[in-house]
């Protein structure tokens, strides 16, 4: 019954701006650690931003003061807002969840742990130069 399905990706011109959504049913986000992934081409999957209940986020740098990570516990959402998009952005982006663990488990480590037991599909972003 858990489930993500993620929307937004698409392609878009290199200094644009696109959002991404992913929609959670089965649990309620407030109560899960939520992140986002990407995986370019020939590259391993990276976090990208992470986020827990209490408003605590983490941004790898290279998206850092362009991403932001929120979440809508009214639709039971997390966004993924990128401005300021390079090509390089260009991967696959999926989200991704996982029911609370503790206290310590802060952004920064749910973003760099690969075992979070709940994923979406997938959503490709395109960047053109």
């Amino acid at each position: 019954e858990v489930q993500l399905v993620e929307s937004g990706g698409g392609l878009v011109q290199a200094g644009g701006s696109l959002r991404l959504s992913c929609t959670a049913s089965g649990f309620t986000v407030d109560d899960y650690h939520i992140g986002w992934f990407r995986q370019a081409p020939e590259k391993e999957r990276e976090g990208v931003s992470c986020i827990n209940s209490d408003g605590s986020t983490w941004y790898t740098n290279s998206v850092k003061g362009r991403f932001t990570i929120s979440t809508d516990n009214a639709t039971n959402t997390v966004y993924l807002q990128m401005n300021n998009l390079k090509p390089e952005d260009t991967a696959v982006y999926y989200c991704a969840a996982d029911k609370f663990r503790g206290p310590n488990w802060y952004p920064v480590r749910i973003c760099h742990f690969k075992g979070l037991n709940y994923w979406g599909k997938g959503t490709l972003v395109t960047v053109s130069s």
